[in-house]
């Protein structure tokens, strides 16, 4: 199990995109850009903030509507649009032109929508457990849509909130405890994503992520390839997505290289840090 320092780390925040962000910071030089997904903030990179600090200037970013970042009210503050410029806009305002960007989950689905359509912003990119949109499209069937239950849930109004708050927020709780790697959450940890959710108004912003995604899952009518250098972490064992749901990938990225991870549920970079953490050293030299 990766061992995690926080003595170094700085919480800050800045203002872009007409809100203010909250993320956490070490090290200096070329920039890398962390994206958390749902239902997690920027805690889920814990294990990779100290190790990449070594060689960047790490940002792990609490996404609009999670941790201590502004939750601005109304679904329409939360759409794919929105969320790109988020990044974009937190590159410029930390003073960039370009970064590593690194994204799970939601963050992969926003770091994927960043590079297709605003390439020169990013550097590099690292993805875990979200397939390009497009090929998720391409490969959906049954057995995904029945995966993604949760995600038709999710577009009601009000009884979610009641769902994911019932039982002391035990459904958030639960998802991480699917992780292969026994060790990988401990009762701090789950207790951190517990209050996380707690936060007046988090769990409709976060909802808000999910209701908006039947309105376009592809931002543009022509799905640009992408050409910077891509690393896709998948691990096997994701109740979520299937593994069929990254078939095809090549064709929208010219730059590929794909790992699979047999021993690790979607909770990727926290399920098998070891792992994940030399794959990206290795893809960053």
């Amino acid at each position: 199990m990766t061992t995690t320092s926080t003595v170094s780390w700085s919480h800050e925040k800045i203002q872009a995109n007409g809100i203010q962000f909250h993320y956490v910071t070490e090290g200096s030089g070329p920039l890398m850009i962390f994206l958390h997904g749902f239902p997690e903030y920027w805690y889920s990179w814990r294990h990779q903030i100290s190790e990449f600090s070594k060689n960047y200037k790490v940002v792990a970013l609490d996404l609009r509507g999670y941790g201590q970042t502004d939750r601005p009210q109304g679904r329409e503050n939360y759409t794919i649009d929105v969320l790109v410029d988020d990044v974009k806009e937190v590159v410029s305002a930390l003073g960039y032109e370009k970064c590593v960007l690194v994204g799970h989950d939601w963050g992969a689905l926003i770091a994927w929508y960043v590079t297709m359509n605003f390439e020169s912003y990013v550097e590099k990119l690292i993805v875990m457990n979200v397939p390009h949109p497009q090929c998720y499209m391409e490969n959906l069937n049954l057995n995904q849509v029945l995966k993604s239950w949760y995600i038709w849930l999710f577009q009601l109004p009000k009884l979610p909130e009641l769902y994911l708050k019932s039982r002391d927020y035990k459904w958030i709780t639960d998802q991480f405890r699917g992780a292969v790697n026994s060790e990988a959450f401990s009762q701090k940890d789950l207790n951190n994503y517990k209050e996380n959710a707690a936060h007046p108004g988090a769990l409709t912003a976060m909802l808000n992520y999910y209701r908006n995604l039947p309105a376009k899952m592809i931002k543009k009518d022509i799905t640009p390839i992408i050409q910077v250098p891509t690393l896709m972490l998948w691990g096997e064992n994701d109740p979520y997505t299937g593994k069929n749901s990254t078939l095809g990938t090549e064709r929208y990225v010219k730059n590929l290289d794909l790992k699979f991870l047999p021993n690790c549920s979607h909770w990727t970079q926290q399920d098998c840090p070891k792992e994940v953490n030399q794959y990206m050293s290795d893809f960053l030299m």
